[in-house]
């Protein structure tokens, strides 16, 4: 008999997940409205996790506005609707340094239909280079019902080589 001893393979360690900007230290924002108790620092704060919620009902925006350009490689958006059924759409945009207007990322609709489907998750995998800005828009009923807008979690990696990875 031949023998011959072989070396384990190392199990596999996870990859590590994006490494989230600290959007309080990197940007400005500036928000259409926001809910008492909902403050959009919500949203962007990896230690809240009330989310953001718009004070009035309708289209509202989020504008993100970098101290420094940012070339962003990856974006998270969670929504989360527990409440009433709805299609929401919504747009993301961003602003190159040198430019003069915003430019698309992704236009998205989605539909919410308490309680089995409560969050939308978008994570979209980016090479916006020198980013100024960057701008959420949300409609959050496209049948104009009176809905109010809400965002979950907003996030951006500047990291090279971002793995895709839900948390």
């Amino acid at each position: 008999m031949r023998k011959r001893l072989m070396t384990p393979k190392p199990q596999s360690t996870p990859e590590p997940g994006p490494q989230w900007l600290a959007l309080d230290e990197a940007a400005s924002v500036e928000v259409t409205s926001e809910a008492e108790g909902f403050p959009v620092e919500g949203a962007l704060s990896s230690d809240d996790q009330r989310g953001w919620r718009a004070d009035a009902p309708g289209t509202q925006t989020i504008r993100l506005l970098f101290d420094t350009p940012q070339t962003i490689r990856f974006i998270r958006l969670v929504f989360r609707e527990e409440q009433s059924p709805r299609t929401q759409e919504f747009v993301l945009r961003w602003l190159p340094a040198h430019g003069a207007d915003y430019r698309d990322v992704v236009r998205q609709q989605w539909n919410f239909g308490p309680p089995q489907t409560v969050v939308e998750c978008e994570e979209y995998k980016v090479d916006l280079a020198s980013a100024a800005a960057l701008e959420l828009t949300i409609n959050p009923d496209i049948s104009h019902v009176g809905t109010r807008a809400s965002l979950q979690r907003w996030q951006l990696s500047v990291e090279q080589d971002t793995i895709l990875q839900q948390t």
